[in-house]
């Protein structure tokens, strides 16, 4: 199995992107290979101060680069030789099993859109992030960005991608789904979320355990907490920020520090037709680290093809 990184991508490229690769390659197992997509001799040059198994490390020149500020539909239709172009057109292609950046996210969206495309039936893709949880591990919450707007049965659908992707990913059994809404009652929220309730409610696609409200978003209550991507970005945010202002203020103990964003990596794009994760612009080494990791689970766990074999039974 071989895993692509867009070597180019990010605010600290690619001295970061290239850390972050040589940490991720010695947690993979012999049968992996890791393929770092930029410009060959700048890759070949940073590696050369890493101590790393040169049998498992493959480079693939690009000689564009699609800048942060760029427009992300026009410079992946103009920049064909850059590096998130050339990573797709390999993911396309089979020749990596999943590809992943911390460079421009809309060009990340555009090439997983157009160049993989949504799984057959998946009427919008989702991006999912993890929320910290009081008793040990994480919560998924999706949407958090990629359809602001939406209708309940997208949410119906967010919510097979993340039952399928806390399963197979993360091991958890049959994973209990939360509606996030302003109280708990049935009829509670927006028409977005009254409608959604009543198609959930009595699903045998997954474990439905009904509304959660905004304080529950880090105990047990669910596993799987869907919104619509308005919601889930401002919620995401909000983390973020609570997360800066414990740091600068010295009051960070070992719950809030799973806050940090290097712990995660990344958000994956669920519901295209091959594992693709956008990394944070800020991202340091550790975090492409646990970005490649991701992505590299993703793959290993063939989760598009569950994803696919699920929404085809919802169908």
């Amino acid at each position: 199995m071989k895993i692509g990184l867009d070597v180019m991508g990010g605010d600290y490229a690619p001295d970061c992107a290239i850390e972050g690769a040589v940490l991720a390659h010695k947690e993979f197992l012999p049968s992996e290979k890791l393929v770092l997509i930029g410009d060959k001799n700048i890759i070949t040059s940073k590696l050369s101060v890493y101590d790393y198994d040169k049998d498992r490390i493959e480079i693939v020149h690009a000689s564009e680069v699609i800048e942060m500020g760029d427009s992300p539909t026009k410079a992946f239709a103009s920049k064909v030789n850059s590096s998130v172009n050339i990573g797709f057109t390999m993911l396309k292609k089979k020749e990596i099993q999943a590809f992943s950046s911390a460079g421009n996210s809309g060009a990340m969206m555009v090439g997983s859109m157009y160049a993989i495309n949504t799984i057959p039936g998946v009427i919008r893709p989702a991006c999912a992030a993890l929320i910290p949880r009081l008793s040990g591990g994480y919560n998924i919450l999706l949407d958090v960005g990629t359809n602001p707007d939406t209708k309940p049965d997208v949410l119906y659908q967010y919510a097979i991608l993340g039952s399928i992707y806390a399963s197979e990913v993360f091991g958890k059994k049959n994973p209990k789904i939360g509606l996030l809404n302003i109280g708990e009652e049935e009829k509670k929220g927006n028409l977005l979320c009254q409608g959604a309730y009543r198609l959930m409610k009595n699903s045998a696609d997954f474990n439905f355990a009904g509304n959660i409200e905004g304080r529950d978003l880090f105990d047990d209550s669910a596993d799987v907490i869907v919104c619509d991507g308005f919601t889930g970005n401002v919620v995401i945010k909000e983390a973020e920020g609570f997360y800066d202002i414990l740091a600068k203020r010295n009051l960070l103990d070992d719950f809030f520090g799973r806050f940090n964003y290097e712990n995660q990596g990344g958000s994956p794009i669920l519901g295209i037709n091959a594992p693709v994760v956008i990394g944070h612009g800020i991202s340091n080494g550790t975090a492409i680290k646990n970005m490649v990791l991701l992505s590299r689970n993703m793959a290993a766990a063939k989760l598009s093809d569950k994803i696919g074999s699920a929404v085809a039974r919802y169908r």
